[in-house]
């Protein structure tokens, strides 16, 4: 059976005593009957589309899975059978799969799909007498989950739009003026690069020729 990953989260639901089922005169020992009842009602008013159950097994032979489904409009619920004894041992009078974990996906393995779903109820088969008891531990319904929808382009345009109109944090420069001086220096660095010359410049010689007024005596 498949593993439970680990980041879902099941929902919350209370698993109700077994209710073992008698024939004649009450035994000794409830497991006997063969037939064990495990009900699990899901939050009031809450619809769930079963994405996964999943189970620790204990001496269980079979189960077969129920569900409650509820409608809208004030229609009545009803139940359906969603998968039918299931094999969870190799052999009822072996230990083989009696303590295994067991998961059984919604809606690939159940005959119909698990939507708006009120209650689970697992039946349990145990048609051997060397138990004393048998039932199921630990279960848990996870919910069908919609994968979260990946971003496009517009939405990445849309955070920094978001991003660009916070209030400036203090001790950093305005975004706006860093930008626009950064392409100041970028256009005066082509026009110098364009308008640079490979002649020499002397340090006071025009023409050849040197003005008066920049030479000193000593």
């Amino acid at each position: 059976m498949s593993q439970v990953d680990g980041s879902r989260q099941p929902v919350s639901c209370t698993v109700k005593p077994p209710v073992y089922l008698q024939i004649g005169e009450p035994k000794a020992e409830p497991g006997q009957s063969g037939v064990c009842v495990l009900d699990v009602p899901l939050p009031f008013g809450k619809p769930v589309s079963v994405e996964e159950i999943t189970f620790k097994n204990y001496y269980t032979a079979y189960v077969t899975v129920r569900l409650e489904e509820g409608f809208w409009a004030g229609r009545p619920t009803k139940w359906v059978t969603a998968l039918r004894d299931l094999p969870l041992m190799d052999n009822p009078h072996t230990e083989r799969g009696s303590q295994d974990y067991y998961s059984i996906p919604g809606s690939r393995w159940m005959l119909v799909e698990p939507d708006h779903v009120v209650s689970v109820r697992l039946i349990l088969r145990q048609p051997s007498s060397a138990w004393l008891s048998f039932s199921l531990e630990e279960i848990k319904i996870f919910p069908h989950m919609e994968p979260e929808p990946q971003k496009e382009v517009s939405d990445w345009l849309s955070d920094l739009i978001l991003v660009d109109q916070l209030p400036d944090v203090e001790g950093l420069p305005d975004p706006h003026t860093v930008s626009s001086s950064i392409q100041q220096m970028w256009a005066l660095t082509e026009v110098m690069q364009t308008n640079q010359t490979t002649a020499s410049i002397g340090r006071f010689d025009v023409d050849g020729c040197y003005d008066i007024s920049l030479l000193s005596l000593t």
